[in-house]
């Protein structure tokens, strides 16, 4: 008998993190999480997460309570569990935009499927539950404070580096090359700081100097492709799209352009594991790399993220460290870190059990 999505919760827990988080788009000490619990008619319960910043997903927590509770639930209710056909296209015209309110739900309802189906999620969508590896994110900063921040994760082979913050971006790349030596893996997130032309600049100068990037992340502004292809043209270094590609319409038009050698899939841009997939396979035709990574969120969206990298071969890698920024986790089971590896829980689902006793979670309404 198949069971049925009878009721859905959002709550707010707000969870320090060890330092500011500082990129060239917003600077943050604290995490306040958005989190969607899914619950069915057996009592089972799935749980999902909704990344929330105006200037990076265009939402609140307001505002994710209004859309899960209100179009989104009303769309999912009543709905069998075990079929991912019917809830993901519900949750998918429930509302327009949304984007991580809508991933919330969507990634409770395959936790819950999972659960139901007595499985790991990883292996319930088509992977293995197997640790996955993080790179570790310097927030932007002056070159010695990019060197002293390096020094505190030794046991991390790749370094993503924030920059877009000021004048010494180039100098504080190169001085960790110089520091660390060639067996680290840099890369740079620029956030869309540059225009094409800085972003030209920038990266030719790590090339003239043998810094040897990975890649470097999103140099212009997202709505940008053109000039975000241009870079591409004009360099030798790989580049990754992010914000640029939020599902597989963005995707088609960085393809179409030639603008990107791989891209970035976050479940909040993508509205959940469903379109991510999707996005996947589209990347994966084209030829296009794929990074799972993450927003400033905790466990319980890294635990979502690691399942989906699980199910595919990562060529480096991803960008799922979130966690290991807060002081807790607002969860008790699920994912955990041990080093760069970032291990899923081999329970069924994502493997959380309840709210963490110290959350000091508050339940959100429309």
């Amino acid at each position: 008998m198949s069971r049925r999505v009878e009721r859905v919760r959002v709550v707010a827990v707000e969870v320090p993190l060890v330092r500011p988080f500082v990129t060239a788009v917003r600077r943050t000490d604290r995490l306040r999480a958005v989190l969607v619990e899914v619950t069915d008619d057996d009592g089972r319960s799935g749980w999902g997460e909704a990344a929330t910043s105006w200037r990076v997903t265009g939402e609140s927590p307001r505002s994710v309570a209004a859309a899960v509770l209100g179009p989104i639930a009303g769309a999912v209710t009543g709905l069998a569990v075990d079929d991912p056909g019917a809830w993901g296209r519900a949750i998918e015209t429930s509302v327009v935009g949304n984007a991580a309110a809508r991933s919330a739900v969507d990634c409770a309802l395959w936790d819950l499927a999972a659960r139901a189906a007595g499985l790991p999620l990883a292996e319930f969508i088509g992977g293995r539950a197997a640790p996955v590896r993080t790179d570790m994110t310097l927030s932007v900063g002056a070159p010695r404070d990019l060197l002293e921040r390096a020094r505190e994760h030794p046991g991390f082979g790749t370094l993503k580096v924030k920059v877009g913050g000021g004048e010494h971006d180039v100098e504080g790349v190169e001085s960790l090359r110089r520091e660390l030596g060639p067996a680290i893996v840099l890369r740079v997130d620029a956030n869309q700081a540059w225009t094409a032309g800085q972003a030209v600049e920038a990266i030719r100068r790590w090339e003239d100097s043998g810094v040897g990037l990975d890649f470097v992340e999103q140099p212009v502004p997202a709505a940008d492709v053109e000039g975000l292809a241009a870079v591409r043209a004009a360099v030798t270094t790989p580049v990754l799209a992010d914000e640029s590609v939020w599902n597989r319409r963005d995707l088609r038009q960085v393809i179409r352009y030639g603008a990107a050698d791989a891209i970035n899939v976050k479940l909040a841009k993508s509205g959940g594991i469903t379109e991510a997939r999707r996005m996947i396979v589209l990347a994966a035709e084209a030829g296009l790399g794929v990074m799972v990574g993450c927003m400033m969120e905790s466990h319980v969206g890294i635990a979502a993220s690691a399942a989906l990298a699980a199910t595919f071969t990562p060529t480096g890698a991803q960008d799922l460290d979130a966690g290991l920024w807060l002081t807790r986790s607002p969860v008790s089971g699920g994912v955990e870190y041990h080093g760069d590896l970032v291990r899923s829980s081999p329970a069924p689902g994502l493997g959380i059990t309840a709210l963490a006793p110290d959350a000091a979670a508050r339940e959100l309404h429309p």
